[in-house]
């Protein structure tokens, strides 16, 4: 457990060190697809006195609401494309109108690469959502982020069905305790 969070300490240091590369509409290794369909979201930054204080993660309790859907990810990607942003604004509808509760987005990969490697993918995407949700209106101090990388797989086949389950983004919820369920 030390390890784990350890690596994940480490990998979130690194994501937010490192610059994020500019993507082009052809994608990875030239590959065209929904990014040049135009269905991807936006490198906009988020809009002007959006809060982006995270919740607190202290305690624990965050549970899967059937309300809230997990959304998917390509390989080696942390890009919201198609699906998924309808997923996010449908879920964004529901977080907003909850009061009393936080939420957090927890970022999951296959199990394919180093631990570092996926503990840092699972943190951009969990992140990806995050913003997404405070771009949709979602108030950024209900919602924290984490990274599992490769440790909490939905499936252990060496397949790919069983890798597209697993490179996903779970929002979970609970009830806001102590000072902070104002």
């Amino acid at each position: 457990m030390k390890k784990l969070i350890s690596f994940a300490l480490v990998a979130a240091f690194l994501a937010a060190c490192t610059s994020p590369a500019k993507k082009t509409a052809a994608g990875k290794n030239g590959k065209a697809g929904a990014a040049a369909a135009g269905e991807t979201t936006e490198a906009a930054p988020l809009p002007p006195g959006a809060e982006v204080i995270e919740a607190s993660l202290r305690g624990s309790g965050f549970d899967v609401d059937p309300e809230i859907k997990p959304v998917r990810f390509e390989y080696d990607s942390a890009q919201l494309a198609g699906e998924a942003l309808d997923i996010l604004k449908a879920n964004a509808a529901v977080i907003k109108g909850r009061k009393g509760e936080e939420f957090l987005v927890a970022g999951h990969c296959d199990d394919r690469g180093t631990v570092a490697y996926n503990l840092a993918l699972g943190q951009k995407r969990a992140k990806e959502v995050r913003d997404y949700y405070i771009r949709l209106g979602v108030d950024g101090r209900k919602v924290a982020t984490i990274s599992y990388g490769k440790e909490q797989g939905v499936c252990a086949e060496q397949a790919e069905d069983c890798w597209s389950r697993n490179r996903r983004a779970v929002t979970g919820v609970r009830a806001k305790t102590g000072a902070s369920a104002q």
